[in-house]
């Protein structure tokens, strides 16, 4: 089934500082949609608004039409991955598989290292392999939108690699939006593009459009 998300009439400003206003962004089972922005533009925070973790009333967010009034997102619809980590310290490596319900070999047997770890805590791994493990259960949970705050950024070049491969095979079953300051893994991997620059959101119809925006320029 394909499933369409959809976020349009979004203001957030934070005291007097706008930082979002008339951004409509979409993305649908099978399509990787990227979102680039200079530091600062409110990528971060647009994420969080679709999750729910920013609190605004000038929004709409929809699913197959159907509005999300809730703060709460069902993680059957929305699960998302932040510029940090998430998983509890003290959680063993084996019980966030289980509660994720992702299957634990076929990350072992991408993750080699992995293999003997499944009786450690979050704790006890490097931030890398954190997030490492963070990713790969964001991107294979049974949901049916993945947003991806920085996914590349503290993975090795391997990794990144890695990854693509398991974004290619997951947006089959999954819309999936990330954005990324390794700016050339998102234009290269994303079927849809979009640009936020001065608090508006902009579709990218050819990469000479980054340049026409001052993007990168």
């Amino acid at each position: 089934m394909e499933n369409l998300l959809e976020i349009d009439s979004v203001q957030l400003k934070f005291s007097e500082r706008v930082i979002l206003n008339n951004i409509y962004i979409q993305s649908k089972t099978g399509r990787i949609t990227g979102i680039l922005g200079r530091n600062g533009c409110g990528k971060s925070c647009l994420l969080k608004l679709i999750f729910g973790e920013i609190p605004t009333y000038d929004k709409s967010v929809r699913i197959n039409g159907k509005v999300l009034l809730e703060d709460f997102r069902n993680p059957d619809d929305i699960r998302m991955l932040p510029q940090f980590n998430f998983l509890p310290k003290y959680l063993k490596i084996s019980q966030a598989f289980k509660y994720f319900n992702v299957d634990y070999i076929e990350f072992c047997d991408l993750f080699n290292e992995f293999k003997e770890w499944s009786h450690l805590r979050v704790r006890q791994l490097s931030g890398g392999n954190i997030r490492v493990l963070e990713t790969f259960l964001i991107l294979k949970s049974n949901t049916k939108f993945c947003l991806l705050d920085e996914p590349f950024s503290h993975l090795s070049p391997k990794n990144v690699e890695i990854f693509i491969e398991i974004l290619k095979q997951e947006k089959e079953k999954k819309g999936i939006i990330l954005t990324d300051h390794m700016y050339h893994y998102i234009t290269k991997e994303s079927d849809d593009l979009y640009l936020i620059k001065d608090c508006v959101s902009y579709k990218i119809g050819n990469i000479c459009e980054l340049n026409e925006y001052g993007y990168l320029g």
